[in-house]
């Protein structure tokens, strides 16, 4: 231990011999711990905090700005502990302040992990456009200080010899009890996690649901994420059910989507002049792509007429439901003025007379 080095010190030089007193001691233990604590922050100040301006790193200066007051602190507190225990004084006194120099420590610890944390973080965020830094720093740096505070409390009991098995069952069914009440509100949060570390998609993303809703996404939370229906509605939708649904992005690999435009003419109708019709419409439109090429498919005779779909592409999904509707109108125009029938659905009804 430390002061069994001083006494051996004190022993060693003769001039030393009248310091034998335990309090005169003692007081030299304090007097020490001060002269060193204030050499620790004039070291600081003069030495290491101009060497951290040099460097490229902001770790080192961020390092030195929040540990040497803490130091600072730990430094007296660790000298008055060995100063008590020079006096022999075991008892509150000595135990409270072996759990200030305890949690001193374990907070110079927790703000060197969490300077590393940060400065990591920074780092990661500049190579990421997403918000995977925005929600899991501040997540992580909740979850550190949480440790922290248990280790720490659980020092402090050792320290005041406090036996702590006997609370273990009841923490367990207290922590039972707890993770059945958050399950839901645990499964969101770890939801959004995997959504933001897998990239499901991101704020700007068209998609679509499992169950047929579909929205711009807004706003990826760590509980819930935020759509923008075409009516301009914002829907909450729980990142526990995103994480386990079937989800189709319109905007992957690219915002480019396909549409189609049902239609159907009478039986009878040339179906190379139908095609030819219709694709002539779609190669006018300037908001349908020419690459890939559109195309008409002649898909099945229907009860009442010949089905047909044209396919085409459009340059971004948001565009995809206005070029829809301008395609199904040009399209019944051209029909029309081509002279190929558009029929209508239609019955014959057989009548029998009975037989006299």
């Amino acid at each position: 231990m430390a002061s069994d080095f001083i006494i051996h010190l004190v022993e060693k030089y003769s001039f030393a011999a009248p310091l034998q007193n335990d309090y005169i001691f003692s007081a030299l233990i304090l007097l020490f711990s001060l002269f060193l604590a204030q050499l620790t922050q004039v070291l600081f100040r003069r030495y290491l905090e101009r060497w951290a301006e040099k460097t490229k790193s902001k770790l080192d200066d961020m390092f030195f700005d929040h540990v040497k007051r803490p130091l600072f602190y730990f430094i007296l507190a660790y000298g008055l502990k060995l100063a008590l225990v020079n006096l022999e004084l075991n008892g509150i006194v000595s135990k409270i302040t072996t759990s200030i120099t305890a949690l001193l420590f374990l907070f110079i610890i927790l703000r060197a992990i969490d300077i590393a944390v940060e400065v990591w973080g920074l780092a990661f965020a500049k190579r990421t456009k997403t918000r995977v830094d925005d929600v899991l720093l501040p997540l992580l740096h909740k979850v550190l200080k949480v440790l922290f505070f248990i280790i720490g409390a659980l020092w402090v009991l050792h320290i005041w010899e406090i036996d702590i098995t006997p609370y273990l069952a009841g923490v367990g069914i207290s922590g039972l009890v707890l993770g059945l009440a958050l399950q839901d509100s645990l499964k969101n949060v770890f939801g959004g996690i995997m959504l933001l570390l897998d990239q499901t998609f991101r704020v700007g993303d068209k998609i679509r649901l499992e169950d047929g809703m579909a929205g711009t996404v807004y706003d990826i939370g760590l509980r819930s994420t935020k759509l923008v229906t075409a009516d301009n509605e914002i829907i909450f939708v729980p990142n526990g059910y995103l994480a386990n649904s079937r989800i189709q992005n319109y905007s992957r690999p690219s915002p480019r989507i396909r549409t189609s435009v049902a239609f159907g003419v009478a039986y009878g109708s040339d179906p190379a002049k139908v095609k030819k019709t219709v694709l002539d419409v779609l190669y006018g439109m300037s908001g349908i792509l020419k690459d890939p090429a559109p195309e008409v498919q002649f898909l099945e005779m229907g009860d009442f007429a010949l089905k047909y779909k044209a396919y085409f592409w459009v340059e971004r999904w948001e565009r995809a439901v206005p070029v829809q509707v301008e395609a199904t109108e040009a399209i019944y125009h051209a029909l029309n003025k081509a002279k190929i029938p558009i029929p209508f659905p239609t019955y014959t009804v057989q009548v029998e007379k009975e037989k006299k």
